[in-house]
This record gives structure tokens, C-alpha cells and sequence, in this order.
């Protein structure tokens, strides 16, 4: 099968993914007191942008959690740092340290307003001192507002931590398969995507925010496994 084909097996098993899940949700309406399962994988959409054949919802980020053996971080706690603090200190923003995605929105944000005079730590460091991050907090605002604003999806699976877990071999297999570069550029980017202001080249050209797997080959046999996990996924209490 062609890779425009399996991209549409793709988007079909996520309309079967949101029905099982009852609808897409985003972060701006979410909670940990929601039923989210322990492990598994997030799927964010962009909120306007859409498939040339279908007018679904394109595919924007691929991400899970926990695939270092012995880690304990949950697919909530991952969710969390996307979203950002809701209170305290840093409320309305977040710690672009702790979440790749929420650096990589940033820079872009920072790169299309040109304001790196404003913010030249910016994802310097794994962490910063408070008076930094005060200074960083309008933006981490900024970054927190488009993120709580995309719609996304999940599913339940629930294997040990490790590289070799169904999540990371899912995770791996979608972003190749979903990546432009290095083939038929199919559903392209609009033109005033954030992600074209980023001055990371494996981001502009794959078209998601992601970098790791963009530029490797899919095995689409992982469309069954991911199919299976889904007929598996409940949907949120």
C-alpha cells in the first residue's frame, strides 16, 4: 500500500479513536480528576488546519511517556506539563524546561514576534532561577494559551516503561508515517502554521512538533497494533 493510503487508515482509526473516547478534548477543559488511563500515547490536532482529501483535522504532535525503564511519569503527568500551571506563582504558564513541546511552541512564538532580545534564555538549561522564569512568564502564558487550544486525542496503552514498549514503537511509527521529509509532501502545512516560524529544520519540514523519528521509515504493520489499543481505550468518567 502507498503512504498516502496508510495515512488514511491512519485518520480512520482516529474517527474510530474519538468515537471510542466519546470526542476530541483540550487541555483547557481538562483535569486530573478525569479517568485518564496510567500509560499511553496523545495525539494533538491542529485546530483549524485540515486534510486535503477529508477535511479532518490535521495532525500536528505525537508524544507518550515513561519509555525509560524503571520511569514512573504517567500520561496525565505528561498532559500536565503541556498544559501549565492553572495557579500559583507561574499561573497561566508553565516550564517550557519540562516540556520539549511547549519549547519548541515558544521559540517559534519568539522567532515569528522577533522578540529574542526579550527572551534570550529562552530553553537555555534544564532548569532557571525564579526571577528568570518571572521574567519568561508572559511568554510561557502565550505558549500555554495555543497549546490549551489544540484539540487531542488518546489512547490506553498500558505496557511497562521501555524503548522497546508497544507506546514507543506506536509513537515512532505514526511520526514517520504523518512526516513530510524525505517524501510526498502530503496534507501541507498552511503557510501561517507556527510551526514555519521554528528554526528547527526537522519541524518546518516534517510538518509536526516533533523532531525525533521524522526522517526514519514506517513499518505499517504498526496501524493493527494501534488499531488493537484502540478497541481496548474506554471513554473518560
Amino acid at each position: 500500500m502507498s503512504r498516502q493510503e496508510d495515512l488514511d487508515i491512519l485518520y480512520q482509526l482516529f474517527n474510530k479513536l474519538e468515537e471510542s473516547v466519546e470526542s476530541k478534548r483540550k487541555l483547557k477543559n481538562c483535569h486530573g480528576r478525569m479517568d485518564w488511563p496510567d500509560r499511553g500515547i496523545y495525539f494533538f490536532f491542529h485546530p483549524s488546519e485540515t486534510r486535503e482529501s477529508t477535511g479532518q483535522l490535521r495532525l500536528t504532535r505525537i508524544g507518550t511517556h515513561a519509555v525509560s525503564k524503571g520511569s514512573s511519569t504517567s500520561l496525565w503527568d505528561r498532559l500536565r506539563t503541556h498544559r501549565g500551571a492553572k495557579r500559583g506563582t507561574y499561573e497561566g504558564g508553565g516550564n517550557h524546561r519540562g516540556s520539549v513541546f511547549r519549547k519548541r511552541v515558544g521559540e517559534a512564538l519568539i522567532e515569528r514576534d522577533e522578540q529574542n532580545e526579550e527572551y534570550p534564555k529562552w530553553g537555555v538549561g534544564s532548569s532557571a532561577a525564579r526571577e528568570f522564569r518571572l521574567e519568561e512568564l508572559e511568554m510561557e502564558r502565550r505558549v500555554s494559551e495555543y497549546l490549551r487550544d489544540l484539540p487531542f486525542l488518546w489512547v490506553d496503552v498500558d505496557d511497562e516503561p521501555s524503548p522497546e514498549s508497544d507506546r514507543a514503537y506506536i509513537e515512532r511509527n505514526t511520526i514517520a508515517l504523518v512526516s513530510n521529509i524525505g517524501g510526498e509532501s502530503i496534507d501541507p502545512r498552511d503557510e501561517e502554521w507556527l510551526g514555519q516560524y521554528s528554526q528547527v529544520p526537522e519541524i518546518r519540514e516534517s510538518g509536526l512538533w516533533n523532531i525525533n523519528h521524522v526522517e526514519e521509515s514506517y513499518r505499517p504493520e504498526f496501524l493493527d497494533t494501534l488499531a488493537n489499543y484502540i478497541d481496548g481505550t474506554p471513554e473518560l468518567d
